[in-house]
């Protein structure tokens, strides 16, 4: 996988897995939208080639009012649908706007399903506000930056997570702004972990 990487992002073309094509699909509602959001956690890892499975991909999107998700709800209901509930006022009442995420699938599937989210504590204002963006086969998705998306997998800690963290580490170590790198290492505590398995 030959990857270019700049300071305006990631570009990239490879052979798209079903994952790939959920994630496309839904984003592509998401920007209709106007709506900003980030993908983060273990598809990042598959996205970059890390060959093993998931049921689910999660995306940060930023907090928006009922009105505004209405449009989003509107604009997924002709390919998906919530997992969760199938009322749109109980999705955004009982779940988003209290900090619970909610689940959306293609039409008649439940694996795998993404998972969508508000921002709840102040490193996920901060992974929407430093957003990468990624080229794939001509299409635009947003990510989390390396710098923080490493450490975290790191601060997950299971077996799949560290290897997730190994496989980006070893495709953008050249490319990570390591001083910031360091500064969320040490924000979560896994200095430590990151010398021995990654370094």
């Amino acid at each position: 996988m030959e990857l270019s990487v700049t300071k305006e992002g990631i570009e990239f073309k490879k052979e798209l897995n079903d994952l790939d094509k959920l994630v496309i699909d839904f984003v592509k509602v998401l920007d209709d939208s106007e709506v900003r959001y980030a993908i983060v956690s273990g598809y990042v890892a598959i996205l970059f080639g890390r060959s093993r499975s998931s049921e689910d991909i999660d995306i940060i999107i930023e907090s928006i009012g009922k009105n505004k998700f209405g449009i989003v709800w509107e604009g997924l209901s002709k390919k998906f649908e919530c997992i969760i509930t199938a009322n749109r006022e109980d999705a955004y009442n009982t779940y988003l706007s209290v900090s619970h995420p909610v689940r959306f699938s293609r039409k008649g599937k439940f694996i795998p399903n993404i998972e969508v989210k508000f921002p709840k504590v102040e490193l996920d204002e901060w992974t929407l506000g430093n957003r990468k963006r990624v080229l794939l086969n001509g299409k635009i998705l947003y990510i989390s930056p390396m710098e923080l998306q490493i450490p975290f997998k790191l601060f997950l800690g299971s077996d799949k997570d560290i290897e997730d963290a190994k496989h980006l580490y070893n495709i953008f170590k050249n490319n990570i702004n390591m001083n910031l790198l360091r500064q969320f290492l040490k924000k979560l505590n896994k200095e430590e972990i990151f010398n021995r398995y990654l370094k």
